[in-house]
């Protein structure tokens, strides 16, 4: 199946990369970006459990999306310091956030809601859902960098409680755009019967 191989393909390169830059910073003792490396490498490896479910719910798209933002966060946000040297890379990159777990979102209601199930929803509860995981992801992103700054890096939340609305704001335009698309394409599908 395509999906496997590209799950197994892109899981492979990517942990291998950071494995090899986790390597590069622990002999340099650079503390800060071996234990972004190291995160790199759980976090990559985190799609190879979607190979032992049954029905894998995630679109090869989405698979790839992951990848993109997992490349973006770890390597060029923290690693290549694109969060100090582009001071848009991290509203940018919560935009993206927004938008991708707003179609993982889709996703999950596809899954999850049988084909014959979908007609009697109203657009509003797969506008809410889509918008509702989006939000959250946003939120626990914050948790995550405020437990980061605490334990281990003083880099997350430079820009402090501002930083943290920006980061919450792009988040929620993001999800908000995908909730709005989804809603009109439940309209449009439920027009076209």
């Amino acid at each position: 199946m395509l999906k496997h191989k590209i799950i197994i393909i892109l899981s492979l390169v990517f942990v291998v990369f950071m494995t090899v830059l986790f390597i590069f910073y622990l002999i340099k003792d650079d503390s800060s970006r071996w234990m972004v490396a190291l995160g790199g490498i759980l976090v990559s490896a985190l799609p190879i459990s979607l190979l032992f479910v049954k029905h894998n719910p995630f679109n090869i798209p989405i698979i790839i999306g992951f990848y993109v933002f997992v490349f973006c966060t770890t390597f060029l946000g923290s690693i290549a310091n694109f969060y100090v040297d582009f001071k848009w890379w991290d509203s940018t990159l919560h935009f993206y956030k927004g938008i991708f777990i707003g179609f993982v979102g889709i996703a999950l209601y596809k899954f999850f809601i049988p084909q014959g199930a979908r007609k009697d929803i109203s657009s509003w509860v797969i506008f809410l859902f889509v918008l509702s995981l989006s939000v959250t992801a946003t939120v626990l992103w914050e948790v995550y960098e405020f437990a980061g700054d605490l334990t281990f890096t003083q880099t997350m939340q430079r820009g402090g409680n501002k930083d943290t609305m920006y980061d919450m704001i792009f988040g929620l335009t993001g999800g908000l755009l995908i909730s709005i698309y989804s809603s009109v394409q439940k309209n449009h599908d439920n027009l076209q019967r």
